[in-house]
């Protein structure tokens, strides 16, 4: 099957959604009540999505390419795993000080892991495996998103072959209640 022209690669798909976080994370820092609440909710589903496809498509791929790849993507992963903890926690509490501390300290976290991976991770990527197989996997990540986790959950495996089955269950119960809450 030919990849289309028009596909993004892994690192042009996985930046645009840093960017789509980014957005949503000026939104919180400047909106308050049902806006505020509208943009944690948005955020929330597009970091689990974000971590659930990155976990399953490309951190394998790291691991195997890129020198001390095992490292890097444990590292990466005790980072996913804090801001699974943190969404978990800001739904949980649901608003308040506590609630907004929480996003303070996820803002931080994530905006800190955004820049490794853009300034560290996604270039040794790209030159390790070059241009046919980041848009063989960007092909992947897109068809994957539409059937990740839209909602945190941090007591899944974050490694294959474990995530991708325990994503996939997880995204089934986040999508009926998704469809519940009307989200």
């Amino acid at each position: 099957m030919a990849m289309s022209e028009t596909t993004q690669d892994a690192v042009e798909l996985l930046t645009a959604d840093h960017r789509k976080v980014d957005g949503l994370f000026v939104q919180i820092e400047s909106a308050s009540g049902a806006e505020k609440d509208d943009a944690i909710r948005q955020v929330t589903r597009e970091l689990s999505i974000h971590a659930a496809i990155e976990e399953q498509i490309v951190y394998p791929v790291m691991r195997r390419s890129l020198p001390d790849g095992d490292a890097k993507v444990e590292e990466a992963i005790a980072e996913h795993q804090t801001v699974k903890e943190t969404l978990a926690e800001i739904e949980r509490l649901g608003s308040g000080a506590e609630r907004d501390h929480h996003l303070e300290s996820l803002m931080a976290g994530v905006r800190h892991h955004v820049e490794e991976e853009e300034t560290e991770l996604f270039p040794e990527l790209r030159a390790a495996v070059g241009d046919e197989e980041l848009r063989a996997m960007g092909a992947k990540l897109a068809a994957a998103k539409k059937l990740a986790p839209t909602h945190p959950h941090p007591g899944a495996p974050a490694t294959p072959p474990g995530n991708i089955v325990a994503g996939a269950a997880a995204a089934v119960i986040d999508k009926a209640r998704d469809a519940v809450s009307r989200r």
